[in-house]
């Protein structure tokens, strides 16, 4: 391959891993544009997983044999059985050496011990693979993983010259997923909050449009429990935020204890006291049991007064459900009657009859700029 034609490889290697926005997208990226640079039939991307002492492969692409899915769930391979990469792993990385790729072919191994058959070279026999050139990558300064790209039997096997841009690729490669990582860690932290560790706002804004868009579209049940910490306020004044700060995130990991309850729930803070739960797919009465066991364990929580907690379902008598503004306000009128009455159970919109008081509420017109929110509490 040409200098030219080279470059444009390395250039549309990273291009791909770039546009990725997420890990598996950059993983894939990563592998495909290693095989086409390389001239190769197969690639595959593997992770060094130390606590385990093992090669786990995130991805295959190109000519897959019948055990290799595309992302495997469990493809894993003990680092003792590749001696060749224990020893860069081990010894030439930790000395000091340089993480140069090299040539296995399928009439035997390129470098070790006489003798000795490498699992490489039995996997290339057995796949009808004629060779494969392995690049060690090396990210944040320590060994992460390797690129692997193979060509089949009866193509020309890899040389000196492949296993060197191979080098190369794979420092492309390390420097996309260290990308990756960033963007990544962006992600997180727009969304979710400092203090708890939950989601928040933003999260909770995009996750329910999602929701109600799979209720418009495919019926499925979109819940929303919205709940309100009581006593912050005189226990900030009383004892301090920094005991305020702590009764928020204790009160957080209740409410994320009692979100893994139900499969696939959202755990948020809003903002200040205020915190919800959202779900699609659990029952209107699996969501509610589950509020309800949030307000007695949140009862029992030092300092605090318990929580007035609010909950609306599209499984439930409301109303046609076309915003995921609409469950909100109705969830928040929910929640505005339970602590307008300090009840100590979640109050469920939808419950009442025909004219349920919280939907009705819900449902006037708003009376001015300042938002569902701040209306409903200027009732109290």
């Amino acid at each position: 391959m040409g200098e030219d034609r080279r470059l444009a490889a390395v250039v549309a290697l990273a291009q791909g891993m770039a546009a990725a926005r997420t890990p598996r997208e950059s993983w894939r990226a990563a592998a495909l544009g290693a095989c086409r640079a390389l001239a190769g039939g197969f690639a595959a991307l593997s992770v060094w997983e130390r606590d385990l002492g093992q090669l786990r492969v995130l991805v295959n692409v190109g000519d897959r044999a019948p055990d290799e899915e595309e992302f495997p769930e469990d493809e894993a391979y003990p680092v003792h059985q590749f001696p060749e990469i224990t020893e860069f792993l081990h010894e030439r990385w930790v000395s000091g050496g340089e993480p140069d790729a090299w040539v296995e072919t399928a009439q035997g191994p390129a470098a070790g011990r006489p003798g000795y058959c490498h699992q490489r070279v039995a996997a290339l026999r057995r796949r009808g693979r004629g060779s494969c050139v392995v690049a060690p990558i090396v990210l944040h300064g320590r060994a992460w993983g390797e690129l692997y790209v193979a060509r089949s039997s009866g193509t020309p096997v890899f040389d000196r010259g492949d296993a060197d841009f191979a080098t190369v690729l794979a420092a492309v490669v390390a420097a996309g997923l260290a990308q990756t990582e960033r963007l990544q860690e962006a992600r997180r932290l727009a969304f979710t909050d400092a203090l708890t560790g939950l989601a928040n706002r933003r999260a909770v804004d995009v996750r329910l449009e999602e929701a109600v868009e799979r209720h418009r579209t495919h019926g499925d049940v979109v819940s929303l429990v919205v709940c309100d910490l009581n006593g912050l306020k005189r226990v900030n004044d009383t004892c301090g935020h920094a005991v305020g700060d702590r009764l928020l995130e204790r009160f957080g990991s209740v409410l994320s204890l009692c979100g893994a309850m139900l499969p696939g729930a959202l755990a948020a803070r809003l903002g200040g006291d205020e915190f919800c739960l959202l779900t699609v797919g659990p029952t209107a009465d699996a969501v509610v049991k589950v509020a309800g066991e949030l307000c007695r364990r949140a009862a029992e929580l030092e300092l605090g007064e318990g929580v007035a907690c609010g909950v609306a379902s599209t499984e439930d008598p409301i109303g046609p459900v076309g915003s995921a503004r609409r469950l909100f306000r109705l969830a928040d009128a929910a929640q505005y009657r339970a602590k307008a009455e300090r009840a100590t159970r979640p109050v469920v919109a939808g419950r009442e009859g025909p004219d349920d008081p919280v939907v009705r509420l819900a449902d006037e017109p708003p009376r001015g700029p300042a938002g569902e929110r701040r209306r409903f509490r200027g009732r109290q």
